[in-house]
């Protein structure tokens, strides 16, 4: 995918959606539109009650999604709908208690099984990472990592060390949620991540327009957005409404993504 993209001289783009909206019978077609306007792949989130990283848009998802019966069986489920009618990698996006409410090992092979690329675990340490990491790759998973501003020189050596399959760039401090303004701050990180590795760089939290994603797009490998794609979804008075307004928003990230 990375590859791709960068013969194409753009960067990535992969949105986030949380599994089971706007509802569980829409949610592979929403996820199809994205594709069919540009997307590259996606993060697909997994409903969970207490999602450390995320702001209030993404939080308010995940509990409609549970609300409705959307549990880790059913996300799978969604993921395999996914990856069929897309051709498209899926990386999963969850937290550490919903990966040991069975264990590491169980949970990368129930996702690979489903079809899924990659696992995003939003709550895990670089520290505390290894044990999940031989889990995942051993299931055929990549593992992604995450840097921050804040991350120290010694820090961001050791992620690189660990060779996750890409490193997960946090463009702004805080939790996810939608930005008035791009980030400050992509520029100077791009260039700390690239003294140490050459491994993929995706910047995500915050990137909410068109303009944010190309600022991110100059630097990286790709881009992630999310909260802006949920609120688009959250706020449609009907599924049809939804997937219009999610696709136009893709199709215009899309051609930002591009150099």
């Amino acid at each position: 995918m990375f590859a791709a993209a960068r013969a194409e001289n753009r960067a990535a783009l992969l949105p986030y959606m949380t599994a089971g909206l706007p509802d569980r019978e829409t949610s592979t077609a929403l996820f199809k539109a994205m594709a069919d306007a540009g997307a590259d792949g996606f993060e697909v989130g997994i409903p969970y009650s207490d999602p450390l990283m995320d702001g209030p848009t993404i939080h308010t998802a995940g509990l409609r999604a549970l609300e409705a019966g959307v549990d880790l069986d059913t996300a799978l489920e969604l993921v395999t709908e996914i990856v069929s009618a897309t051709s498209k990698p899926v990386l999963v996006m969850t937290y550490v208690n919903p990966v040991m409410a069975s264990s590491p090992d169980v949970f990368a092979h129930r996702a690979a099984a489903a079809g899924a690329s990659g696992l995003i675990v939003a709550d895990l340490p670089a520290e505390e990472a290894a044990p999940f990491q031989r889990a995942f790759e051993s299931a055929g998973l990549g593992m992604v990592l995450f840097v921050a501003p804040t991350t120290d020189e010694t820090r961001l050596a050791a992620i690189a060390a660990a060779e996750p399959v890409f490193i997960y760039g946090v463009a702004e401090l805080g939790v996810t949620g939608v930005r008035d303004t791009a980030s400050s701050r992509v520029d100077e990180l791009a260039g700390r991540v690239r003294t140490v590795t050459d491994i993929p760089l995706v910047f995500g939290v915050g990137i909410s327009t068109p303009a944010h994603a190309a600022a991110a797009a100059a630097v990286g490998d790709g881009v992630i957005v999310g909260s802006a794609l949920v609120h688009r979804v959250l706020d449609a008075p009907d599924a049809a409404t939804a997937l219009a307004s999610v696709s136009g928003a893709v199709s215009e990230l899309a051609s930002a993504v591009r150099r």
